[in-house]
This record gives C-alpha cells, sequence and structure tokens, in this order.
C-alpha cells in the first residue's frame, strides 16, 4: 500500500467517523486513536463473527475473558519477563528509532541481493548448461558474500544471546549502516527495551506492587486449565 493511499484511508476513517485521534483536544496522542460511531460498529461487528464461527459453532471450544492484570510470576514463568525485549538504537540526527537487528538484518539482505545479481548474469551467460549449486559454492566473489553474511550473523547472534549490546552497536558502525530515513550515522548505544506496560497495584510504588498489562492472552487460558 502505497503512503498516499494509505493517508487517504486514514483520512476517510476521520472524516466519517470510524476512528478519532484520541485525547484530540489536547493536541492527541500519537499512533492511538478512539473509535467512533461506525468504528465501534464495525468493530463489534467484527468481534461477534468470530466469536459465533470461532467458539459457538463448535461444542468443544467455549470461552474465557481473563483479567488484564495477572501474577506477575505467571510473566516470569513464561519467559515474558526475561525474554520480551528488543534491542533498539536511536538516530541522533533524525530521530528515529529501529531495531538494531532489524537493521544488520535488512544489511544481509542487501548482501543476498548481490549474490542473486550475480547468478542472474551468470544464468543469463551460460544459459541451459548454467549450473546454480556449482556457481555458488565456485564463484571467488559469491562465496565471499556467503561468508560475509556467515561473520555478521554469528557476530549478531554472540552479541544478542550474550548481551553484550556494546558490539553490536559496533557491527553496526563496521557496516556502515545509515538511518533509512536521513542517512546519518550517527547512532545512541543499543537498548533493550521490555515491550510490556508496567503499572502499581497499590499507593506506594515499588518492584513489590508492580504489575504488567497482559502481553497475551493465552496465558490466561494456560493458567485457568491445568
Amino acid at each position: 500500500m502505497s503512503e498516499e493511499l494509505f493517508k487517504k484511508i486514514v483520512s476517510h476513517a476521520k472524516t466519517y467517523g470510524f476512528v478519532y485521534p484520541s485525547s484530540e483536544v489536547y493536541d492527541g496522542l500519537s499512533a492511538v486513536y478512539d473509535y467512533g460511531p461506525y468504528g465501534v460498529e464495525l468493530k463489534n461487528n467484527i468481534k461477534s463473527y468470530w466469536w459465533k464461527s470461532m467458539v459457538q459453532l463448535h461444542h468443544d471450544i467455549v470461552g474465557l475473558d481473563a483479567a488484564i492484570f495477572m501474577h506477575p510470576k505467571t510473566w516470569k514463568a513464561s519467559g515474558h519477563v526475561d525474554a520480551f525485549n528488543d534491542p533498539l538504537i536511536d538516530n541522533k540526527d533524525s530521530k528515529k528509532r529501529y531495531r538494531a537487528d532489524v537493521l544488520v538484518e535488512d544489511h544481509i539482505a542487501k548482501i543476498e541481493a548481490k549474490i542473486d545479481k550475480e547468478v542472474a548474469k551468470a544464468e543469463k551467460r551460460f544459459g541451459e548448461s548454467f549450473d546454480k549449486e556449482q556457481f555458488i559454492t565456485t564463484n571467488t566473489r559469491v562465496v565471499e558474500y556467503y561468508a560475509e553474511i556467515k561473520r555478521i550473523n554469528e557476530r549478531m547472534t554472540n552479541a544478542l544471546s550474550s548481551g553484550q549490546l556494546e558490539d553490536l552497536k559496533a557491527l553496526i558502525e563496521e557496516l556502515e549502516i545509515a538511518d533509512p530515513v536521513s542517512g546519518s550515522k550517527n547512532w545512541t548505544d543499543v537498548r533493550q527495551f521490555n515491550l510490556m506496560f508496567s503499572t502499581q497495584l497499590g499507593n506506594i510504588a515499588g518492584d513489590e506492587g508492580k504489575l504488567y498489562l497482559r502481553p497475551e492472552t493465552a496465558q490466561g487460558i494456560f493458567v485457568n486449565f491445568l
């Protein structure tokens, strides 16, 4: 979908009451919307259709609506507390935030595109006699590309598994990865961001009262049907 078409759809949805920017009277909240009159009806129609097709039409399926808050041990046991994180990095010039591993993966994709280009050129040159497997294992340039991909993947995996995020930043800098928007290579340190929304239960803030908004609906099923 083009950006222009997407903007038209959003504009239509706002104009005809499908969605409204949340807290618009106070300048709104980025990426947060309230459902308008038509939006509410559309949402309820989808929910009703889904509920009927997935639950009511099956004799062996029943419903469960778990609480939005669950004991924090639930998320510790499921691995969310320790592993539900993304390594994020900010560009100091564009102020854009990215997943550091995705930036590296996009760089790898560019190397893979170079390999595909070499293969396509060779296939065009040799025609029906072209042996792709032999070419990618013997062509010097392609072999070097594959070795580079392997080296980058291994280094990124080691950095993420060991928690050495400074090495992940160093890898980004060594590969001269630029901001896709601005082209700037001025990066902050890589930091782990927990993707769960935390809140407090009770009047006093502290780790003992820390809860998370449910990040995964399936956990409610698991703890109720042991």
